[in-house]
């Protein structure tokens, strides 16, 4: 059997041919015949019951972010599609409703699939998982009935704001100039965007902006409740979307039926089922799908890539929203949207600033090291030969 010593000419010329050149094939040896020495495993990926730990890295991120895009840009579309129904537009809480019920069905079966069922977090927080939960999606829906979807989605980009100004006020944490900078930019950003809103939308109305900012501040909550209870407990996302979103549901249908919404929204969704309880259906599903996507995308490339990822998707949303959707459009929209962005990426800077800039380093050194390969070989010398 013939075997070659790691190192030699035959083998690297082995590397070459079956394209093992990268630093991490460094622990595999070749011979002939037979595989010795150790081999890297590939980290496990599967969306609910598809397997792709068997493709390329590459592969795996062009599905995960073409996956990203096609549910999330069906959830945004849907969501603005039910609220063009002008019967229906005061019944937010509603569709949040039917919103928690699909997700209960959901969770229900996640669990029944993996087997399990036993819960670890206590009921009482659940409690209140499930009023965040019932505050960030029930305020979102409905301000759609009162604003722009395009406001909507930039202000939910800026999640951002509430969770620095609680950090401040509550428990009196510093954050660099860095971060700063970024939560002013934000806020010059949904400033500009909002009267560039009220300025050109028929719809723009005062109490959507007060709904929305109310999500948001919900939504800077829950995320921190979410981690520190996950990390506690050691609970499972089904067992967490179950719960909470059974909770909320009873929350839900408590404040619907005392406020009298309950009937007539009921009524609205009798008359017209296709477009509430259909569309409904749909834009639960797809939204849960899309969750579940970006965990994965989390877990699997980290969260400055997921990030990237969300806020393209939320560009492109917003676009298709412009074209889908009759609205009138003004080019402060465009830039004061790009202030938000710009937030977005410093705060995301500063939190990963010592990877960014090792990163930035090598990829300087590289185009260097190519840049003065590229000349060196490209000077012709006396002979007329090239060097």
């Amino acid at each position: 059997m013939a075997s070659y010593k790691k190192g030699s000419d035959a083998e690297r010329h082995l590397r070459n041919i079956f394209g093992m050149n990268s630093r991490k094939d460094d622990n595999i040896y070749i011979e002939i015949g037979e595989q010795t020495g150790p081999v890297e495993k590939k980290k496990e990926m599967k969306i609910f019951c598809v397997d792709l730990t068997s493709f390329s890295t590459s592969l795996q991120f062009t599905i995960l972010c073409t996956a990203v895009f096609f549910f999330y840009l069906i959830y945004g579309y849907l969501q603005e599609l039910i609220f063009r129904l002008q019967e229906f537009r005061p019944y937010g809480m509603y569709l949040t409703l039917v919103q928690f019920g699909c997700y209960i069905g959901f969770g229900l079966l996640e669990m029944c699939l993996t087997g399990d069922r036993t819960r670890k977090i206590p009921i009482k927080m659940y409690g209140m998982l499930a009023f965040l939960s019932v505050a960030t999606m029930g305020l979102s829906n409905t301000s759609v009935g009162y604003l722009n979807y395009p406001t909507q989605v930039i202000f939910k980009c800026c999640k951002l704001i509430p969770v620095m100004i609680g950090g401040i006020l509550i428990q009196g944490k510093r954050y660099s100039v860095i971060d700063v900078t970024a939560m002013m930019l934000m806020v010059v950003g949904l400033i500009l965007f909002a009267l560039a809103d009220s300025s050109v939308s028929p719809n723009f109305n005062t109490y959507g902006v007060v709904l929305i900012s109310l999500a948001l501040c919900a939504d800077g909550a829950i995320g921190n409740f979410q981690e520190k209870v996950l990390k506690q407990y050691t609970a499972g996302n089904s067992e967490m979307v179950f719960y909470s979103y059974a909770i909320g549901f009873v929350y839900i249908l408590i404040g619907v039926t005392l406020s009298g919404e309950l009937v007539p929204a009921f009524k609205v969704c009798q008359k017209y089922p296709l477009e509430t309880y259909g569309y409904g259906a749909l834009f639960s599903l797809t939204g849960y799908v899309g969750l579940y996507i970006v965990l994965t995308l989390v877990r699997s490339f980290g969260a400055l890539v997921a990030v990237t990822v969300t806020t393209c998707r939320k560009a492109v949303t917003v676009i298709l929203s412009f074209l889908f959707f009759t609205k009138p459009f003004t080019y402060q929209y465009l830039w004061s949207g790009l202030l938000v962005v710009l937030g977005i990426y410093l705060n995301i800077y500063s939190k990963n600033r010592a990877s960014w800039d090792t990163s930035i380093a090598q990829w300087l050194l590289r185009v260097k090291q190519l840049v003065g390969l590229e000349t060196r070989h490209t000077i012709p010398s006396l002979s007329g030969s090239v060097v």
